[in-house]
């Protein structure tokens, strides 16, 4: 009877990819949120690190503060850029206007219990706004916040962000302090916002007063006239064990001006976040983003399609794409194959597990990432794996269960009549005719999770969703496409791959 030695080479790949994917121990990580600044900033500081000869490895784009404050508290990431009124009110939960706004002693005082300190104050504050179109800003006439308690509660259509209304210094905050008239609606991506202010589907956002864009599409942001928003100065939020020393260099020295001009070289300019932090780290200007090959860069010198495709982060995100996959597809085999077996030689049961398995397949990725993170206290890749694995469990147990129904019954009972116990008859037998309904199912879970993957780049797990997620970032379709396409391709490939597998089984022997 045909062994199956393809359990091998998956084995062999896993061990494989879990070296190439293992980070160095002594490796410092930089966190960063997922909006241009932060990438920016990020960027700034593992370069600065990696200069001062700190070896640094900086984790792009991970969601919002609640997924980084975790992040920090779990070791997962050392520092990230972080602002003071952000930190007041929803790290330490305080009410920021009535605290006021605190000295940095102050506030390290308030996070030593946390074992996390507040450093090198960066030069800018980057507090949070509404912002409009002029002309619609002219029409209603509005200037302050306050202005837009008056409106009819429909005047205005709301792109908010997802962060921003769930804020306690966000929009249910401000609505209260203003009496705003307005349903927030859904929330929208920060950087979809302004496009889709400029195309007329929105008419308020939230923006960010060092966004590069508010010239450029000529947003008027209305004055904060309660002072409802706290100072957000930018800092350096780090664990207390933390050498700071490094990063001293850095302080003072963005300034708004030159924040701006950062956010501009990534988001108008088409510069990539290391080519930004480079020229700001040169003394200079970011790079121009020119390219020397012909027919590979996008309008205005911008990096095309074909550059972004081809970045030297491929491998490496190749890598952990495949690792998320088949990492836990093995999680999956080695737990639904025996789940499929009970179900069948259990025909009672087997209703209740296909519906349970089918109940884990219809939860929301976000959200079962979320709960997986605050559940281990950590973000990357076991909680990215884990997810996967839920996801990967219906199709094979599913499969598993028909492939063995499928099995004619007179053939057991043969194996039986000479001798053979009910394991051999499962080894020898049931499974082996089972296998190609079976590697059905493992395609059906391999596939899914080739997409699947792509979300766990919201919580620093890599692969091709790093580049979809920092180009939803910058509204840039290239660089989405750069993460999609090879994506699609991997999919594409583990389809044919396992095709050829079932083909393989289906023949005789």
């Amino acid at each position: 009877m045909r062994r199956m030695p393809w359990l091998h080479r998956i084995a062999w790949l896993l061990a494989a990819l879990a070296c190439a994917g293992a980070d160095a121990a002594d490796k410092l990580s930089v966190g960063s949120k997922r909006f241009t600044e932060s990438y920016i900033l990020g960027e700034i500081v593992c370069q600065t690190l990696v200069a001062a000869g700190t070896p640094c490895e900086h984790k792009q784009g991970l969601g919002n503060t609640g997924i980084l404050e975790q992040a920090l508290a779990a070791g997962a990431v050392q520092v990230y850029p972080e602002y003071t009124g952000t930190i007041v009110r929803e790290i330490l939960k305080r009410e920021g206007a009535r605290e006021g706004n605190p000295s940095l002693d102050e506030l390290n005082r308030w996070l030593a219990p946390r074992g996390l300190k507040a450093a090198v104050p960066l030069g800018f504050n980057n507090t949070y706004a509404l912002g409009l179109r002029e002309a619609d800003a002219e029409r209603l006439g509005l200037r302050r916040l306050s202005d837009l308690a008056r409106l009819d509660p429909k005047a205005l259509r709301l792109g908010l962000s997802h962060e921003f209304l769930k804020r306690a210094d966000g929009w249910p905050g401000l609505q209260a302090a203003y009496g705003l008239p307005f349903a927030p609606g859904a929330g929208l991506d920060h950087g979809l916002a302004y496009e889709a202010l400029r195309g007329g589907q929105v008419d308020l956002i939230d923006v960010y007063s060092t966004d590069a864009k508010i010239g450029r599409y000529g947003v008027r942001v209305l004055e904060d006239d309660r002072g409802f928003f706290p100072k957000y100065d930018a800092v350096l939020l780090m664990r207390a064990e933390v050498d700071e020393r490094p990063l001293q260099r850095l302080a003072g020295r963005i300034d708004e001006r030159t924040m701006i001009a950062l956010n501009a070289a990534v988001e108008l300019d088409g510069n990539t976040f290391a080519e930004a932090a480079r020229g700001f780290l040169a003394g200079g200007a970011a790079a121009s983003g020119q390219s020397g090959q012909s027919g590979s860069s996008g309008p205005g010198g911008q990096p095309g399609f074909l550059q972004r495709l081809f970045a030297p982060d491929l491998l490496r995100l190749t890598a952990q794409h495949l690792l998320l996959v088949f990492g836990s597809l093995a999680l999956a085999i080695v737990v639904a194959v025996p789940l499929g077996i009970w179900a069948w030689r259990r025909p009672r049961l087997a209703p209740w597990l296909m519906g349970a398995a089918g109940v884990l397949q219809t939860l929301p990725s976000l959200a079962l990432l979320a709960f997986l993170i605050a559940a281990l206290g950590r973000i990357g890749l076991w909680p990215a794996l884990l997810a996967l694995f839920v996801y990967a469990l219906l199709p094979i147990v599913r499969n598993t269960h028909a492939g063995l129904a499928a099995v004619p019954q007179g053939l057991p009972l043969a194996a039986r009549a000479l001798g053979m116990r009910e394991g051999q008859v499962l080894r020898t037998v049931e499974l082996p005719l089972a296998l190609p309904t079976l590697l059905a199912g493992v395609k059906t879970a391999a596939v899914i999770n080739v997409g699947t993957a792509t979300v766990a780049a919201f919580i620093g797990a890599g692969g091709y969703g790093e580049r979809i997620v920092a180009g939803l970032a910058v509204n840039d379709n290239a660089a989405m496409l750069a993460g999609a396409v090879p994506a699609a391709l991997l999919a594409l490939a583990v389809q044919v791959l396992f095709d050829a597998l079932e083909r393989r089984y289906r023949r005789p022997s």
